[in-house]
């Protein structure tokens, strides 16, 4: 099969990865993979994989350019003649449903997000086949676009077991990193993710502070970095590190590359966002390192976490509760990198997805 997927651009996040693994495992499966977006830094390794980008504007939301737009991806999608058409964010879908009213191409959404509820994100269950990355999604729009259940599919985000692997860790990194940050011998508490007020850290960090008189070496490691219009509320949080006289419990690294070490080394992780995530990619991440995960409990974590054996929940804002599920979590152990290989793997996703292309 020829697949085309489209969305808005190619640079760091969540669905932009996704595109790029698909695509990579498409090729490796003998099809062929075009990806068309704005552009990106992940293009080069698309291209490198042994797919095709083509850029084109599909990313701008004004009004005035769509038609000229959506004419252009018309003639595109004419050229390329695809077998599949699969659109991932609700600009580049509108415009694909558009440019395909006389192609007459089968078209594929993926639903990410808890989008806000609108007509215009409502484009995302206008697919003839509708994938959403969690039952909590499926929930969301069968509540609020009463989507025809025979076209929806859950396709949870496939992790990447290769990358994530116990087995595969670079053993000098984790060396270093516990040297850098005197690491040694400490029980060590990670949130990962960039510093936004949506990962509500204060209670992260109020947790640390609590968990301390039952933990005494405990260290909260908030690994992720700063955009420059979060500066401020990095500001906020290293003042209420000093006000809560635990500066030599909080680390705060940076955004970080081998993210699979900083899971590895990871005593716990913890899920805070007061948002529902979509998925929850961190959290089957760091358990297929084997590292157990304390989350809020909410949105799509509920279909990965398993309460006593990988991890535990807890209700939003609440640090005292967070507290004794992190000292709860720490004595876990399972075999983390089975339960994803058998239920969230790369190989599975990109099987169901396939799947889907041929059933439509």
């Amino acid at each position: 099969m020829k697949i085309v997927q489209l969305l808005p651009e190619l640079n760091e996040g969540g669905v932009e990865r996704g595109t790029m693994e698909l695509s990579r495992e498409l090729l490796k499966m003998g099809h062929e993979s075009i990806v068309i977006s704005a552009g990106g830094k992940l293009t080069r390794q698309i291209e490198a994989d042994g797919g095709k980008h083509i850029t084109l504007d599909i990313c701008s939301k004004n009004p005035f350019t769509a038609f000229s737009r959506m004419i252009k991806l018309r003639k595109l999608l004419k050229e390329c003649n695809p077998d599949i058409l699969h659109a991932r964010s609700r600009v580049p879908a509108w415009l694909t449903y558009w440019a395909n009213k006389k192609l007459q191409l089968p078209f594929v959404t993926t639903v990410h997000g808890f989008n806000s509820v609108s007509a215009y994100s409502a484009v995302m269950t206008k697919g003839d086949s509708v994938i959403c990355v969690s039952s909590a999604i499926k929930s969301y729009i069968q509540e609020h676009y009463h989507t025809d259940e025979k076209k929806v599919t859950v396709i949870p985000r496939g992790i990447d077991l290769e990358k994530f692997n116990p087995e595969n860790v670079n053993h000098d990194f984790i060396d270093a990193f516990i040297q850098k940050y005197h690491l040694n011998d400490k029980t060590i508490v990670t949130s990962v993710g960039r510093i936004t007020q949506l990962k509500d850290l204060e209670t992260f960090i109020h947790a640390v502070a609590l968990a301390k008189d039952t933990i005494p070496n405990v260290i909260g490691l908030v690994v992720g970095g700063v955009r420059e219009d979060k500066q401020n509320y990095f500001e906020s949080l290293k003042t209420l590190v000093k006000e809560l006289n635990i500066e030599e419990h909080i680390i705060f690294t940076g955004s970080q590359s081998q993210v699979a070490e900083i899971y590895a080394l990871s005593d716990v992780v913890v899920s805070s966002s007061k948002k529902p995530e979509s998925f929850g990619r961190s959290v089957a991440e760091a358990i297929a390192m084997n590292t157990p995960v304390v989350a809020t409990e909410h949105g799509g974590v509920l279909d990965i976490i398993r309460k006593g054996e990988n991890g535990y929940f807890y209700t939003v804002g609440s640090s005292q509760e967070l507290a004794r599920k992190i000292e709860d979590a720490k004595r876990l152990q399972f075999d983390g990198y089975m339960y994803i290989d058998h239920n969230f793997s790369l190989k599975q996703m990109v099987g169901k997805i396939v799947d889907v292309y041929k059933s439509i």
